[in-house]
């Protein structure tokens, strides 16, 4: 395994195809009014595909991306993309983040300078931010390999002999896998997902509010996660017309973003137009569309974890789609911290970084 520096430098002919799709696409203007109770608000589209094409520039973002440093590192002959930012001041603590969809390393852009040089002082941090299998700039290899890949390159290639895990999303369950395997190594983790019932774990036996709430999740999913049913079982026909439309892919992404984010029904009020189609882009420059959808399958499918044992805290933002009781996430991981913000949504670093990183500081101070 080998680290190399990296710079996002995209070919201009990828540029030109993606702006060839976005003059070409045409948005049907019917039914006249919709908002967003069917779906991405056909206004909002018009709007931000009127945007993307007049206004949007990916080389002036491109110059932001790369102000953090960015590196390769070869894991068993497959690239793996991560920034690595060291922190300044004495003794920072290792730290790695796991994003997870539709957002990317991006998801973390705001919480580095926090977490590096911090403004009170405080204890700073190595901050490490892999690109998950198949999405951005890493290559595609197993999901259910990554918790390892994880630890050969902070043990092995960076050098530390035990650090912290941050994660969200598939990085949630990629936090936890990672320190179920190596409690040694992962010394506490911070979550803002733990997991759902299954179905056959021992609390819905003893626990009225646990069945009460998993009673609930297949009307919840039906409303909110039709995405994760089609994702989760046949990813390779959605990626067929997402991977080949950009207007597309945006499309689909962006109800996301409008849906769990805590925008008060506006949808601009939580991520501006030049941070939603820079987290898009990164999908569409990379091609790493398709291979997303297919990382997400894979997610669908990994074994249950088990309990962990290692110090956690859980911190659970009130436009999460699903957001479990207490009594769930203490029979899943061993809960020394537990938050409920006041607001904030399913991206958590980005919507509110400071509630964020001063969150996941209590714990990790301790520890």
């Amino acid at each position: 395994m080998a680290i190399q520096p990296f710079t996002v430098a995209i070919e201009q002919h990828i540029l030109d195809r993606i702006a060839h799709k976005l003059n070409s696409a045409v948005i049907n203007p019917l039914p006249a009014g919709a908002g967003w109770e069917k779906g991405t608000s056909i206004a909002y589209m018009s709007e931000l595909l009127e945007y993307w094409k007049n206004k949007y520039d990916w080389r002036k973002h491109e110059v932001l991306l790369n102000r953090w440093k960015h590196y390769t590192a070869t894991i068993n002959n497959k690239q793996l993309h991560f920034i690595y930012e060291k922190g300044k001041g004495e003794n920072p603590k290792p730290i790695i983040l796991t994003h997870g969809w539709p957002d990317s390393f991006y998801r973390f852009d705001k919480v580095i300078e926090l977490l590096t040089d911090p403004s009170d002082g405080g204890q700073p941090y190595d901050v490490i931010i892999p690109s998950l299998p198949g999405f951005g700039f890493s290559d595609t290899f197993p999901l259910e390999n990554t918790p390892d890949a994880w630890v050969k390159l902070m043990k092995e290639e960076l050098g530390y002999q035990e650090f912290y895990a941050v994660g969200g999303d598939i990085g949630a369950s990629i936090t936890k896998k990672m320190a179920k395997k190596y409690p040694e190594i992962v010394k506490a983790i911070h979550l803002s997902e733990v997991g759902l019932p299954s179905g056959h774990e021992d609390i819905l036996k003893t626990s009225e509010v646990v069945r009460n709430f998993a009673a609930a999740l297949p009307a919840g999913i039906m409303q909110l996660g039709a995405f994760l049913l089609l994702q989760g079982s046949k990813p390779q026909t959605l990626a067929f017309a997402l991977n080949d439309s950009p207007l597309g892919y945006a499309a689909w992404v962006t109800e996301k973003f409008n849906d769990w984010t805590d925008n008060n029904g506006k949808e601009e009020n939580t991520f501006n137009k030049d941070e939603l189609i820079t987290h898009i882009m990164i999908y569409l420059v990379s091609n790493t569309v398709q291979s997303s959808l297919h990382t997400y399958y894979e997610w669908t499918k990994l074994t249950p974890t088990g309990y962990i044992t290692t110090p956690t805290a859980v911190i659970q933002f009130p436009k999460e789609p699903i957001v479990p009781p207490k009594e769930w996430v203490e029979s899943q991981v061993n809960l020394v911290h537990y938050t409920i913000a006041p607001s904030g949504g399913h991206f958590t670093a980005w919507e509110a970084p400071e509630v964020f990183v001063e969150d996941l500081k209590k714990l990790f101070k301790e520890y």
